[in-house]
């Protein structure tokens, strides 16, 4: 039988059975031990009591990284095709089933990265954190061929971020550690070694894995989307899949590998077709512990909005925004959540000079759709999203960034709408949808009128209210 990914399947409670006698056989060996052992001296200096020798290199990563996993439930609707055969009015029984499967932290605001396999058509995603909180979460993005998914909850505070090392340097026989939602069991912790490295996995006709790290730890249904750690607490795999009959055969797919896919996942280009301009790679140095990693610009895009601020290839990115870099994806997710047309701040080197400036994301091979539509979207507006605006000027919204060029001031929200199931509010100024800016009521026509409008869903919105910037969802726009 072939390696299938951890799904949720049920299994047997296994039955604890203490072996008898043991104290008593061990009991003269201790006994003996006592006795050879020479009295200390009164004379001898006291020397540092040792190390807790149950405090092992897992215990510490374990510790270290434990909030920075969490465990993932959801609900599908599977048809039972044996009843679809025998039945003549071709109506199949449909039923629903739970799964299970974990979840790695690589943003503060709740970017969880798991497996494409483990929120594959469920209708209904749950995350408990490690203190057991339990939020709703939603798909971002998710990659079928590569067996990754981004989904998304809305954490109370800042949640921790699992450390990244690399899988570029890793060694047969190294010691690893896994933590997952093993058959259901929240939180379980085994520990192995990488067993092998490089190997291909065929899962069945239509799903096959390239380059896999295999380790013995234990990886059972429901670890799948849960880290691969070496002994620094470092995340060096995601486990994937587990060979079906066999012991201490798992396969995890190669950190490196993760991040590059996440990067290109989450990038605003693959999500709205906007573009910073750079073309970015991942750098490492393992002499280092811990690992160290850094951003390269590979090439800067012609024209594009890093072309306009100054940067070359060579440069190397250290911070956008509030989010050190240390890999590309940090770049993508700082501009996940932010309104289009707003600068991030930049910090990068180029040799040992410093350089600060800033960009914003814009429509890439386009200009930014803001008069493609005729006057009169209003109605629109008022028709589909529920809301009347009046134009503010830049100088308004200048209060809260210099860079937004206008919004939208809220005069009525519909109570029976879109907007108002949303929070709007009158006196909120709206100054974004998607990717687009919102500087006339024809921006928000644009974007309501958009005919991929139901591939954006849900259509983030931007928004300034007592001088804060709010962002949100809009539920579902008829």
């Amino acid at each position: 039988p072939g390696p299938h990914p951890g799904s949720g399947v049920t299994m047997p409670s296994p039955s604890l059975v203490r072996p008898r006698g043991a104290a008593r056989a061990f009991a003269p060996l201790l006994l003996a031990i006592t006795l050879l052992a020479p009295a200390a001296r009164a004379d001898e200096p006291k020397t540092r009591a040792p190390a807790n020798p149950r405090r092992s290199a897992a215990v510490d990563v374990v510790e270290k990284v434990k909030a920075c996993v969490v465990n993932i439930h959801s609900e599908r609707t599977v048809t039972d095709a044996r009843d679809f055969d025998r039945r003549s009015d071709l109506s199949a029984t449909q039923h629903r089933v739970n799964g299970m499967g974990t979840g790695i932290v690589i943003d503060p605001r709740g970017y969880i990265i798991t497996n494409h396999h483990v929120v594959d058509d469920v209708h209904s995603l749950r995350v408990r954190l490690c203190d057991g909180t339990t939020l709703p979460a939603r798909v971002v993005v998710k990659d079928a061929e590569q067996d990754l998914a981004v989904i998304k909850i809305d954490p109370p505070r800042p949640l921790p971020v699992m450390p990244l090392g690399t899988s570029s340097d890793l060694m047969l026989a190294e010691p690893v550690i896994a933590i997952g939602n093993a058959f259901g069991y929240e939180h379980t912790v085994t520990t192995g070694i990488v067993s092998a490295l490089k190997r291909d996995v065929t899962l069945n006709k239509e799903v096959s894995y390239k380059s896999l790290i295999q380790t013995s730890a234990g990886i059972n249904p429901g670890n799948s989307g849960g880290p691969l750690l070496n002994v620094h607490g470092e995340l060096i795999g995601v486990n994937v899949a587990i060979r079906a009959g066999a012991q201490n055969i798992a396969f995890a797919l190669p950190i490196d590998n993760v991040l590059k896919t996440a990067a290109e996942m989450l990038s605003a280009r693959k999500r709205s077709g906007a573009t910073h301009g750079l073309v970015l790679r991942d750098a490492v140095d393992t002499s280092d512990n811990p690992v160290k990693r850094w951003v390269v610009v590979d090439r800067v895009e012609p024209g594009s909005p890093a072309d306009e601020a100054g940067f070359k290839a060579g440069d190397v990115v250290e911070r956008v925004g509030d989010v050190t870099v240390r890999c590309a994806l940090d770049v993508e997710r700082a501009y996940l959540e932010q309104p289009a047309g707003l600068k991030l701040d930049m910090l990068a080197r180029r040799g040992r000079e410093e350089l600060k400036t800033a960009v914003a994301l814009r429509a890439a091979g386009r200009p930014v759709p803001a008069i493609t539509v005729a006057a009169g979207g209003g109605d629109v507006i008022w028709r589909r999203l529920g809301i009347k605006v009046d134009v503010v000027t830049a100088e308004i919204v200048a209060r809260v960034n210099k860079d937004l060029r206008g919004g939208l001031l809220i005069t009525e929200v519909n109570p029976d709408s879109p907007a108002a199931r949303a929070g709007f509010q009158k006196g909120d100024v709206l100054i974004g949808l998607h990717q687009w800016e919102t500087i006339s009521s024809e921006n928000v026509a644009f974007v309501l009128n958009h005919p991929d409008l139901a591939s954006f869903s849900p259509v983030r919105y931007f928004l300034i209210r007592g001088g804060e910037l709010h962002r949100g969802f809009l539920p579902a726009i008829e």
